[in-house]
This record gives structure tokens, C-alpha cells and sequence, in this order.
């Protein structure tokens, strides 16, 4: 992960509207996080799927994620409308990353220097949560 700066921005529109399945992403795929922008692209967390699993905070489908840099969190749990395709080039993906660089880049410009939008949180039982799916006492 990038040097990042904190920066404000309304929670992330496109990414909790996303009408992604489950079925979309398979397990030893790469996929990633977007987080953030620097220098007018996107940037995030790269991980690989490992197996379905629960996603307790939207109470749906999720995906098991291995993080390849370790440490406490080697293994996430994430809702699949949070991640796009690294290991290929897949159409709706593609148009989401599209969509989502537009929505940044017109709100933070081209500046060098890497913005973490902090739409993205871990839970306790380190599952992933975008800040629209949060709930209280979850």
C-alpha cells in the first residue's frame, strides 16, 4: 500500500449499488480493493479468492480473500460487489474501474500523491466493510 493521506469524500456512491453475484468471482482468482486514487488511477488492496464464506455485515455471500503481504489480517472476508478482477479483463469490472476513476479523479484531481477515501473498514473478525454496509453492533 501507498503513502496515503486521509481525505474526506461522501461515502463511495457507485461500489454499494453494484449488482455483482457471488458466481462472478472464483476461487485463485486476483482480485482487488479499490481504495483510493493517485496521479488520476486507482489504487487498493490486491488479493487472491480463496473460498466462499458468509459475509456476516451484509448478510450475504461473501468471498474469503488471502492479503500475499500476511501479517494479522492474511485473510479477509468481503462482499463481491467490493472487488474487480486483476487476474482478467472482465467487462463489468472494467466499466466499474471506469466509473469509480471518474467519480475520484473529478473530486481529487490528478495529484501525485496517493488518497486512501477510507470508505473501506475491518470488523473484529476481520471481515472487510464498506462504510454504506456498516451497521451497529456488527
Amino acid at each position: 500500500m501507498p503513502e496515503t493521506r486521509p481525505v474526506y469524500l461522501p461515502p463511495d456512491p457507485l461500489t454499494p449499488d453494484r449488482d455483482i453475484t457471488h458466481q462472478h468471482f472464483r476461487p485463485g482468482e486476483h482480485v482487488v480493493v479499490l481504495k483510493g486514487a493517485a496521479g488520476g488511477e486507482l489504487w487498493g488492496d490486491a488479493m487472491k479468492v480463496v473460498a466462499p464464506s458468509w459475509h456476516t455485515p451484509t448478510d450475504e455471500n461473501g468471498w474469503r480473500l488471502l492479503d500475499p503481504n500476511g501479517g494479522d489480517r492474511s485473510y479477509v472476508t468481503a462482499h463481491p460487489r467490493y472487488l474487480v478482477h486483476l487476474s482478467k479483463r472482465c467487462p463489468e469490472c472494467l466499466m466499474h474501474q471506469k466509473a469509480l476513476r471518474e467519480y475520484l479523479v473529478k473530486r481529487l484531481g490528478n495529484a501525485e500523491e496517493a488518497v486512501d477515501c477510507s470508505w473501506y473498514s475491518l470488523t473484529a473478525v476481520n471481515q472487510l466493510v464498506h462504510v454504506a454496509d456498516s451497521r451497529p453492533g456488527r
